[in-house]
């Protein structure tokens, strides 16, 4: 990567972290959905799957657009929020927890997604004010769908937790 000499360079050089995440994440979240046990986690995971291909698809059709390809750059933040995941995932395999309750694993899965989601959220937040005042509306009106998707994403998630996973979690304790 080279230094971005002006706004345009760090918007591209943004645009390629972003597209980098979203292919990493299109790696992982099948695992996690396969990982989940609650019905509404699981069904999440795979919504945002799909989601995750067409924004995936979103950051490319902007890039194509700036006459960038989408390739060479990989978002080590993304990689590190990952590699925590299965981290957890990998530790939730080993005996200290092989006894622990569907529900706080299912737990750890959320807290691990949203870690996911808030980079992204403030990621697209950022680009989204760039593609603004570079004067390109049209990719503002592209990645501010996928703020919003995020968003959505992450407040579904936090629902989940909230109404089911958390409670169910609490009363293992019991």
């Amino acid at each position: 990567m080279s230094t971005p000499r002006n706004l345009h360079d760090l918007y591209v050089e943004q645009l390629k972290d972003l597209y980098s995440a979203e292919a990493q994440l299109m790696d992982a979240l099948p695992k996690m959905a396969a990982s989940a046990t609650h019905p509404e986690l699981k069904s999440a995971f795979t919504t945002h799957l799909d989601q995750t291909k067409r924004q995936r698809d979103r950051v490319e059709q902007v890039l194509d657009g700036l006459g960038e390809k989408a390739t060479g750059h990989k978002c080590e933040a993304m990689e590190g929020i990952i590699k925590e995941a299965k981290s957890f995932l990998k530790e939730t395999d080993n005996l200290f927890w092989k006894d622990a309750p569907d529900a706080v694993i299912d737990a750890g899965l959320i807290a691990n997604a949203q870690r996911a989601e808030h980079y992204e959220i403030a990621g697209y937040g950022t680009v989204c004010y760039f593609a603004e005042i570079l004067g390109r509306p049209q990719d503002k009106a592209l990645l501010g769908q996928t703020l919003e998707e995020e968003t959505q994403t992450d407040e579904l998630l936090t629902k989940i937790a909230k109404q089911a996973v958390n409670p169910e979690a609490i009363m293992a304790d019991a």
